[in-house]
């Protein structure tokens, strides 16, 4: 059934219980990674930049415009192609890993099936989910952060920047092998979990609230889906923003240490302050609201596509 046609959309609770609904949960993941691309990349090289180098520039606006006049599109859609692997690769892996994940809570707690699960069941879940979807995540990330701000770090040495996916990778590779590849990726594993904890606690709380009386999840519209993907990102992005702010500036500068990460927020907290731990969150939660809703919209009806 074409999903234009219905009223409804799909629950990723439901327990499809086999390997055609895995499949399904893995292609509609993939889907929805790369709609988020298309519409949060630029301002996602928006909070990377104002990570990376606090106090270069006045605010998201101003470095909206900077950019733009600089670079173009181009430079707004920097690293645009890892950003698309990394979505495709982690919204996969993650939806696919979350439906197996819902059945092994469901199968622990004593669920009938996953459609039974209350939020916080589902919120452990995701949790779980995300462990897996970091691993492929980290590689690409790593890459794309080095586009969006390698300008800017090769400005402040007096270096010129000129990179491409190729060099970038090529160049992680020559100096520090394959698992040069895996740089933040326990820092990105800290940001996964309690991120997809609350994001797919509150997705699916929301999507209680909201649902039609009489009715499941399943039966939510196209609105309440919105508002439930849009709640869970914001809630994301606000309570894991300063792990995700150290990962940055570890990612881009290779000549920060990985190790004791913690040490470094600490370091960022004591000589810069905590606005400095939250520099970016305002362009990101104005990205996460759309693109959250895109995620969601994407994968639900994706995955109604797949329903006999």
């Amino acid at each position: 059934m074409s999903p234009a046609g219905s009223d409804a959309t799909a629950d990723p609770t439901a327990d499809g219980g086999g390997t055609g609904s895995s499949l399904s949960d893995l292609l509609a993941g993939s889907l929805a990674g790369v709609a988020v691309v298309l519409v949060g990349q630029p301002l996602d090289t928006v909070k990377t930049k104002l990570q990376t180098f606090r106090g270069l520039y006045t605010g998201p606006v101003q470095c909206l415009a900077h950019t733009y006049r600089k670079s173009g599109f181009r430079g707004l859609y920097a690293g645009s192609s890892p950003a698309m692997v990394a979505g495709v690769a982690e919204n996969s892996v993650l939806f696919a890993s979350y439906g197996l994940c819902q059945r092994a809570v469901a199968a622990i707690t004593g669920a009938r099936d996953a459609k039974q699960m209350d939020a916080f069941s589902n919120a452990v879940a995701g949790c779980a989910a995300s462990v897996f979807s970091s691993v492929v995540l980290c590689p690409a990330e790593l890459v794309k952060i080095k586009l969006q701000a390698g300008r800017e770090l090769a400005e402040s040495r007096g270096q010129r920047f000129q990179g491409s996916v190729y060099r970038v990778t090529k160049d992680i590779m020559r100096h520090h092998g394959p698992g040069g590849l895996f740089r933040g990726l326990e820092m990105t594993v800290a940001r996964e979990m309690p991120s997809y904890f609350c994001f797919f606690g509150v997705y699916e709380m929301v999507r209680e609230a909201l649902k039609p009386a009489g009715r499941t999840r399943a039966d939510c519209g196209l609105l309440a889906t919105t508002a439930a993907g849009a709640a869970g990102g914001v809630l994301l992005w606000t309570v894991t923003f300063p792990v995700d702010v150290v990962k940055s500036r570890i990612q881009l500068d290779d000549a920060m240490p990985t190790r004791g990460w913690t040490m470094c927020m600490f370091h960022v907290y004591r000589n810069e302050g905590v606005v400095a731990l939250y520099s970016g969150l305002a362009p990101t939660l104005i990205r996460c609201v759309p693109s959250s809703a895109v995620l969601f919209l994407v994968y639900e009806y994706t995955k109604k596509l797949f329903e006999p």
